[in-house]
């Protein structure tokens, strides 16, 4: 019975207080992107929905393929009033050559640390790496949706969906 509450002790105190959830107001971050700029979440805020594209590991196979979608269809996310981003916790300098590689005309951010990571609730368990998933942040602030189930290869064209049904005004 002892080793059965350490167990369930050990797992309360590793396990993240509260998950980020739909309404809560974003984690803010500010983090270095492939372009060499720095991008920080409350600039966007009052002025443009945001999204941010999670994924595990630049230059694999399915993060090829969602960022080619990206790249490739970016077009239909950019009619939406939006600054969209992937994010990893690669180091800029890989994110940097992942995104010439793939023609991105969108920032990747780097997070390194996994800080932001750990905040948004996408870090995996015990490596350094974040879960495929797709934050939707409203001009608020706020969270507006969690996409967990992304399909690397249309990526773009849910992402654009995603927004129209989100209400995200289109630009004029």
């Amino acid at each position: 019975m002892r080793k059965l509450f350490f167990l369930f002790a050990v797992m309360a105190i590793a396990l993240p207080a509260s998950a980020l959830e739909v309404g809560d107001m974003a984690p803010e971050f500010s983090l270095q992107a492939s372009d060499g700029k720095t991008y920080t979440l409350s600039d966007y805020k009052g002025k443009q929905a945001v999204v941010v594209a999670w994924y595990p590991k630049a230059f694999t196979k399915g993060c090829t393929i969602e960022c080619k979608s990206l790249a490739e269809n970016g077009h239909l996310i950019r009619e939406y009033d939006v600054a969209y981003f992937m994010a990893s916790t690669d180091e800029v300098e890989d994110n940097a050559k992942f995104a010439a590689e793939q023609k991105a005309d969108f920032p990747l951010l780097s997070d390194p640390s996994g800080d932001v990571a750990v905040a948004y609730d996408v870090k995996m368990p015990v490596l350094n790496m974040a879960k495929r998933v797709t934050i939707y942040i409203g001009k608020d602030g706020k969270v507006l949706k969690i996409d967990r189930d992304i399909k690397p290869a249309t990526s773009a064209q849910d992402m654009a969906a995603t927004l129209g049904q989100l209400g995200v005004a289109r630009k004029e």
